[in-house]
């Protein structure tokens, strides 16, 4: 009997070890009462697990008040079922967020991307740490969505086209309307704020998975040079940014639903933010929603329609998208089996100087496209130290793309620049149905370049053209591709201007009477086969 005896102590010893690696924050003094300031407490329990060399921080069901929680490495986070770690008010709640360490790199990215202590929960410098569901995190009314911009706010195309004036530039940045006030330094007026729901820098090995963000501030997450990053099953339904992955390598994001009218839902960035120009690498997206309906009517099963534009004055976001920060680039990124509903579409982004190079997007279905289906656009914004050139977009293939009812003002938009062409993309197996609605008037639009500003499909005004327009574009493949309206339309379906090497292969266009399908524009080396309406060439 002695060696049962001696296997049934081993698993009694197991048992104890598990229960001890688990430190409930109602032991450490949490009230759960949704009144009681709990972030005291929570802290001791995330202090304890850490000296005790790792564990798990239990929040059983209730509602936990709370200002900034520090985490440490080997520490996870566990939100019960019917858990609530509620953003405390500052002015309300008798406290403060932590405040915004200093950053001597802020004047190349707004200030939200240049701070992280500011946060509901924060980690620098950390390895092995996780936070879990099936709870929530509610941002709440203590969260603020603000932000100032940049520090050197002279720089070209910090203020989006789309914004008419000082007025419009002010609401775009506080859409509160809650500004600091004349003679208030508007980074000090941050002080105290917390403006974050997640913000993780230069960590490694992180988990977040099944838990729900409500209101999660200007961003739901912030992970700036996080190596070896894991999302899984979480919900975001807020009214600014979801995920924000910038300098990040190593990340796997699926089966997630991110709702953001107001802002981005998945964005990757390689901002200026840590000093140097670090790519965005070896990403996976997939099996995930995104969406742009009223904040908030996702999580409560409403899907609210009554927001139709965002605080840019342009129609509301959504979307998976890279850059609008780009000194770093990307590469070796793939996005797959995702859904978009009634918000932007994909946005590939280099404006900073950064190469964007080797992405396959794959099995993606849209309804609903408040703008342009497919957006790729190399600027010159430049925003970052001196000495940047335009960066370079190649070796993009996106394929099997299905698109149902997208805004009638704007086509699928491929752009470089002059000294920035985007080179080696296919475009293969896409059925796009657009609104239709263009004039002939709309047909004649000449579009500028604004190689310096802020990049948005609404930079360019209506686009001449209802399925693509193609412009500083080399070695181009559209191969089975169909393009379908929903209403009269009196613009072509492809514009290439200035370009190189376009093949366009089994392409389908509904124009009307009249209206060619194809227009070009100096481009040398086009190939056009089983295009009706279109010459062979």
């Amino acid at each position: 009997m002695k060696p049962v005896i001696r296997i049934l102590s081993a698993v009694f010893a197991a048992v104890a070890t598990a229960a001890a690696a688990d430190f409930n924050v109602r032991d450490h003094g949490a009230k759960g009462d949704g009144t009681a300031l709990d972030s005291p407490a929570i802290q001791k329990a995330i202090d304890a697990a850490a000296d005790a060399g790792g564990g798990t921080v239990v929040f059983p069901a209730g509602t936990y008040l709370s200002y900034s929680l520090r985490l440490k490495s080997n520490v996870g986070l566990h939100l019960g079922h019917g858990a609530v770690l509620k953003a405390a008010t500052p002015g309300k709640h008798g406290g403060a967020y932590d405040l915004p360490e200093p950053n001597e790199w802020d004047a190349y990215q707004d200030f939200g991307h240049s701070h992280w202590k500011n946060s509901l929960i924060w980690g620098i410098g950390l390895e092995n740490v996780s936070i879990t569901g099936p709870g929530l995190i509610d941002g709440g009314e203590g969260l603020t969505r603000r932000g100032p911009g940049p520090r050197r706010k002279e720089n070209a195309g910090d203020t989006p086209l789309t914004l008419k004036d000082a007025a419009d530039a002010s609401a775009a940045v506080d859409p509160e309307g809650k500004g600091s006030g004349e003679g208030v330094d508007e980074f000090e007026a941050m002080n105290g704020e917390g403006n974050k729901a997640i913000s993780l820098k230069l960590c490694r090995n992180v988990t977040l998975r099944d838990f729900s963000v409500s209101m999660g501030g200007h961003f739901a997450l912030l992970a700036t040079g996080v190596d070896r990053l894991f999302i899984d099953n979480v919900t975001v339904d807020s009214n600014r940014d979801g995920f924000d992955i910038d300098c990040c390598r190593h990340v796997r994001i699926s089966n997630c639903v991110v709702n953001t009218a107001n802002d981005d839902a998945i964005v990757l960035k390689s901002s200026f933010g840590l000093g140097e120009a670090r790519a965005t690498e070896n990403v996976v997206i997939t099996g995930c929603h995104v969406s742009g309906f009223d904040p908030g009517t996702v999580l409560d099963g409403t899907y609210g329609r009554t927001q139709e534009v965002a605080p840019d004055r342009d129609r509301v976001t959504g979307r998976i998208k890279f850059g609008t920060e780009s000194n770093g680039g990307f590469r070796n990124i793939t996005i797959a089996n995702c859904t978009f509903e009634r918000c932007r579409g994909i946005a590939l982004e280099t404006v900073d100087g950064g190469i964007l190079e080797d992405v396959t997007i794959s099995n993606v279905t849209m309804r609903e496209v408040t703008s342009a289906p497919i957006f790729l656009r190399v600027g010159a914004r430049l925003r970052g130290p001196d000495g940047a050139k335009p960066g370079a977009i190649r070796r993009i293939r996106i394929d099997n793309l299905t698109v149902f009812n997208a805004h009638h003002e704007y086509s699928s938009i491929i752009a470089g620049i002059p000294d920035g062409p985007i080179e080696d993309v296919s475009l293969s197996n896409i059925r796009i149905h657009s609104a239709g609605g263009g004039t002939a008037e709309d047909a004649k639009r000449i579009l500028p370049e604004n190689e310096k500003a802020y990049p948005e499909p609404s930079m360019f005004g209506v686009t001449p053209s209802h399925g693509f327009f193609i412009r500083h574009a080399n070695n181009l493949r559209m191969d089975n591709v169909e393009m379908h309206l929903l209403s009269d339309d009196k613009r072509p379906a492809v514009i290439v201007e200035d370009s190189s090497d376009v093949s366009l292969h089994r392409v389908q266009a509904k124009v009307a009477e009249g209206v060619p399908p194809l227009v070009t524009r100096n481009v040398d080396g086009l190939h056009v086969s089983e295009f009706p309406g279109a010459a062979d060439n």
